[in-house]
């Protein structure tokens, strides 16, 4: 679905990430863990195109896009929840998930509201709410379904469970799981790591701009090196 390949990119002069290579294949979920500042985020924002790069090869599908705009990145089935939520606080949760499928002009948009809906019944409750009114888990929640508008084949997902209290980073957790068995690939950031490796198939650790650990999910949590150094544990 997805291979980077030898990534760069800087911000100004001072270069973040240093040839930087992973994959994800159709169905995964994959899990990128590290310190913060390592470039987690940065990376996610190469691939969907939000940030420049500089060398390397992006691969989706079988297409290479790293010149592409990101629009045309959506078009082609790439999603990004960015850090922070960043939904449009004053805007209706509604006109939130609406503008997700903004580039869609299939007749299915009203039948994957609904399907949204019915995944977080809370936002059907608040539809008509300004998004900036919602707590902290009802603005990522309604994050990811804002992505979900675009029918993504590959979503991003960005520190997904920041700021929240545990029961719901379980749930962020449990809805993730959910997207994977309903088809979505999903490459997620996540500074919980322990969560993230607990529920992908496969991982890497990001450290100072490169990969330095990879493995199966389950095969880094209990690596004592990476429990040591970058879980915490």
């Amino acid at each position: 679905m997805l291979a980077v390949e030898g990534l760069t990119s800087a911000y100004g002069r001072i270069e973040v990430l240093h040839g930087v290579s992973l994959e994800v294949a159709e169905g995964e979920i994959i899990a990128l863990v590290g310190a913060n500042g390592a470039g987690k985020t940065t990376l996610l924002r190469a691939i969907s195109g939000v940030q420049p790069i500089s060398g390397g090869r992006v691969v989706f599908a079988g297409e290479a896009i790293e010149r592409e705009p990101a629009h045309r990145r959506v078009a082609k089935g790439m999603a990004h929840v960015p850090e922070a939520r960043q939904v449009f606080a004053p805007l209706s949760v509604h006109d939130n998930l609406r503008l997700g499928a903004y580039r869609r002009k299939d007749a299915g948009v009203a039948a994957d509201l609904g399907r949204i809906y019915a995944m977080y019944p809370m936002l059907w409750e608040r539809r008509r709410s300004a998004a900036g009114s919602l707590s902290g888990g009802e603005q990522q929640m309604l994050a990811i379904g804002r992505a979900l508008m675009a029918r993504p084949r590959l979503l991003l997902l960005d520190e997904p469970s920041m700021g929240l209290a545990p029961v719901l980073v379980d749930r962020i957790m449990e809805t993730i799981l959910a997207l994977k068995a309903a088809g979505v690939t999903i490459l997620l950031v996540e500074q919980n790591a322990v969560a993230a490796l607990s529920i992908a198939d496969r991982g890497y650790v990001i450290e100072t701009g490169a990969i330095v650990h990879r493995g199966a999910g389950r095969d880094l949590l209990d690596d004592p090196k990476v429990r040591a150094t970058y879980l915490g544990v």
